[in-house]
């Protein structure tokens, strides 16, 4: 043996332990014994298993071979035979062991069967139902396939199952509603489908039903209050309809209710709040409908936990929901809720997360609400709340979130009390009334604000400076309000800082500044994202530090912003960018060919400015395109043709500029182009008759350009078009046949003449004069509910009928 730990031997390694008794009577033994045999196991490419030791695996061509030790005993078990036999001759190499055959259930008294986390697959084999000693079967976490052996619910001291976490399949055996001795069944998270057993349940000892996360299907039967015992039941994540049934609120010793996420129907049984042992009720996203109605007369609730957020339900918050003094948790969230926020709130005292927003709720804002000191998240947003903002929620010291959002009516200033709550990490108050400076008083402390969200309001003054010191700061968000004086330049202490929205305010720039100062800051904000600051009169130029921005950046915005000026050809190193929306300013130069480095840009929209020159060719690298719009510009030159191999584009504008020469051919094949413009430019030459090759186009306008020959034959295929007055539409305004008939008077229908297949182009030009402007009766054929067909002839000499929709 070893010599014992702390023996001091001083350098002196020849001694040895004289042994006094035998070796099994020595405390290092099993250590030692146990020692030896994983080294010998791992020498035969076996795996010790982390969540048992005691458990060795080896997985070879989809096989498998267990062995599990007890102190010298072991099992050998699996499904390669042939590797079974192996290690059986190998460990009798190693040990002095003996083969004792296959398991004998006479002989063997399997109580517990534990293979929890270890991939095992396959399927649960239905010779389990032999063990007719086994109380707890433990196979969560695992691969297993294919159905629930029957017989397991047959096992007479079964008391746990647990097979959660697998890709079970089939519908949950009936036996097992019928044990009377199982405690807990764990089925979630698999693909069990089917219904629960209609019939009878006779589980007198069940305190815990798991089938979260399946596909079941059909109703909660009532028999469900047969089991009595029952502690904790989850049902969430299946597609259960139907009602509630009352008979869950005779479960007297239920804690824990989960249903969310399924297609429930029908009222909240009231009894649901009189379980007195109940702590946890969640029963979102249903179709649940009727007011929130609480048992009439005395509530004896612990209820902590109640959720009923994205139902139907209607009605208003009842007034004694304060009976239910232990409330922690609150959420209403998206239903069809009325009314005022009870005026005596504040009697929910140990009330920590409050969710009443996307409801009609209307009313002030409760002063009670500012008495809940333990409140932590508080929102109200996407209601009907009117008046002010109070300063006395300032006193809440544990809040985190506050939101009142997307009500439209509160007005007044912000409390400065609240940018006093050094607890805060999000202040939501957009899309309101309120007016005013944001809170700029000296000692506003908000260390932990990560997200401060302003904006739709009539917010006036300057951005305080003290916002650069929110370290933490991950969205601020101050658009649509009518904020003055300069953007600040030390925007880059927000190191957390991942979107900046400041547009559509009266920001500028800073006086006699020449560049975009606050651009250089933002080049420290390593995780920024997303920047906008459209519609601003910044009135500079872009600087060419714009490219040492972050890789992380994704989307800019800087429409209408009264910028002019050249595009830095920097902007090819922000790499990250996916959308550029440069439009609405007076941008000039040429279109920088360093775009095409932004491999990631998927919209570039550079409309309504001064730009020039030709479209570089370095345009047809950004294969992620969907979106280009270079309209409105003064661009000349060729529509590269490359263009036609950008898969991902779907809409392109090029019109209003001053493009010449013929139309690309492939640009006719974009099958995936939704809208194509052109217009206003000096494009020649004959449309394809191949135009059908645009199979998925909604809007398409060719107008003002020098098109010349026949219409496509194929004009017809293109089935998506929307017809607007501007567009070339595939219409029956562009398929109507010459006449056969020159007679000038009116006439109740067309004769019919042979259907002609390629017609000449007309301009619109030529079909007003053709027809006087459409003003002379003497034209008219005749009206419908859908316009008026006129005569005309055409400078050809031919006579043609021009309809004219009523649109």
């Amino acid at each position: 043996m070893s010599i014992p730990l702390g023996y001091n031997t001083f350098g002196n390694t020849d001694l040895v332990c004289k042994l006094k008794k035998a070796l099994y009577g020595l405390k290092q033994s099993p250590r030692a014994w146990f020692g030896r045999f994983r080294l010998a196991m791992k020498k035969y490419c076996y795996t010790q298993s982390n969540a048992d030791k005691s458990l060795f695996l080896k997985r070879k061509n989809g096989k498998i071979t267990v062995l599990i030790i007890y102190i010298n005993d072991m099992i050998v078990t699996g499904d390669d035979v042939d590797d079974m036999a192996k290690l059986k001759t190998y460990l009798s190499s190693e040990f002095d062991m003996k083969d004792l055959g296959g398991l004998n259930p006479k002989r063997q008294r399997v109580v517990a069967l534990s293979l929890p986390n270890l991939q095992l697959q396959g399927t649960i084999s239905p010779s389990l139902a032999n063990l007719s000693f086994l109380s707890v079967l433990n196979l969560k976490n695992n691969n297993f396939q294919g159905g629930i052996p029957y017989g397991l619910g047959h096992l007479p001291r079964l008391r746990v199952i647990d097979i959660q976490n697998n890709h079970l399949n089939g519908s949950i055996p009936s036996s097992l509603f019928q044990h009377q001795g199982v405690q807990a069944i764990l089925l979630a998270f698999n693909e069990l489908s089917g219904e629960m057993w209609r019939g009878p349940w006779y589980v007198p000892k069940l305190s815990v039903l798991n089938l979260r996360n399946n596909s079941l299907t059909g109703i909660i039967p009532p028999y469900v209050g047969n089991a009595t015992k029952l502690m904790n039941f989850d049902l969430s994540g299946n597609r259960i309809n139907g009602n509630i049934p009352t008979e869950i609120g005779y479960l007297s010793q239920l804690t824990e209710l989960y249903l969310y996420n399924n297609q429930l129907t029908g009222f909240i049984p009231a009894t649901l709040f009189n379980i007195s042992s109940l702590l946890v009720l969640s029963l979102g996203i249903n179709s649940l409908s009727g007011p929130l109605l609480l048992y009439e007369g005395n509530i004896v609730s612990n209820l902590k936990f109640l959720s009923i957020y994205e139902n139907q339900i209607s009605g208003c918050i009842p007034s004694n929901i304060c009976q239910l003094t232990e409330l922690k948790i609150v959420t209403i969230s998206f239903n069809n809720i009325t009314g005022d926020i009870p005026r005596n709130i504040g009697c929910l005292f140990k009330l920590e997360e409050f969710y009443i927003g996307n409801n009609p709720i209307n009313g002030t804002i409760p002063i009670s609400l500012g008495n809940i000191s333990t409140l932590r998240n508080l929102y109200c947003g996407n209601n009907r709340i009117v008046g002010k903002i109070l300063s006395k929620l300032g006193k809440l010291s544990n809040l985190m979130q506050l939101g009142f959002d997307q009500n439209y009516y509160l007005i007044g200033q912000i409390p400065e009390a609240i940018f006093n709550i050094s607890s805060l990490e999000i202040i939501d108050f957009s899309f309101n009334n309120l007016w005013g400076r944001i809170p700029t008083t000296i000692g506003l402390h908000l260390p932990n604000i990560k997200d401060l969200i302003l904006g739709g309001n009539q917010l006036e003054g300057e951005i305080p400076l003290y916002i650069t010191n929110a370290s933490k700061l991950e969205i601020l968000e101050l658009s649509k309000n009518f904020l003055t004086r300069t953007i600040p330049t030390n925007l880059g202490n927000l190191r957390e800082l991942r979107s900046l929205l400041l547009d559509n305010n009266q920001l500028t720039n800073e006086p006699r500044g020449h560049e975009l100062r606050f651009l250089n800051s933002l080049a420290d904000g390593r995780m920024l994202r997303y920047l906008s600051v459209s519609s601003n009169p910044l009135n500079n130029v872009l600087p060419n530090f714009i490219g040492n921005l972050s890789s992380t950046f994704e989307i800019f915005h800087i429409e209408d912003a009264h910028i002019n000026g050249l595009i830095p050809t920097s902007i090819g190193n922000m790499s990250g960018l996916t959308t550029l929306i440069f439009d609405e300013n007076n941008l000039t130069g040429n279109i920088p060919p360093e775009f095409g480095m932004v491999k990631q840009l998927q919209g570039l929209y550079l409309d309504n400015n001064q730009l020039n020159g030709h479209i570089p060719e370095a345009v047809c690298h950004l294969s992620n395109l969907d979106l280009l719009i270079l309209e409105g510009n003064e661009l000349t030159g060729v529509i590269p043709e490359c263009i036609g191999n950008l898969s991902m584009l779907q809409h392109l504008y090029l019109g209003s500029n001053k493009f010449s020469s013929t139309f690309p051919l492939n640009l006719w094949k974009m099958s995936g182009l939704l809208s194509l413009s052109v217009s206003r430019n000096s494009i020649e030459g004959e449309v394809p008759l191949d135009i059908g090759g645009l199979k998925a186009i909604v809007a398409l306008d060719l107008s003002s350009n020098h098109f010349s020959g026949m219409i496509p034959t194929r004009l017809g295929e293109l089935q998506n078009v929307q017809c607007n007055t501007k567009w070339w539409c595939n219409t029956k305004w562009l398929d109507i046949p010459a006449c056969a008939s020159t007679n000038p008077g009116k006439q109740s229908r067309l004769k019919e003449v042979p259907e002609i297949k390629t017609h000449q182009l007309v301009s619109y030009h030529e079909i007003q004069r053709a027809t006087n402007n459409f003003d002379d009766e003497s034209n008219l054929f005749g009206e419908g509910s859908s316009g008026s067909v006129y005569k005309g002839i055409i400078s050809s000499g031919t006579v043609v009928a021009i309809w004219v929709l009523d649109l």
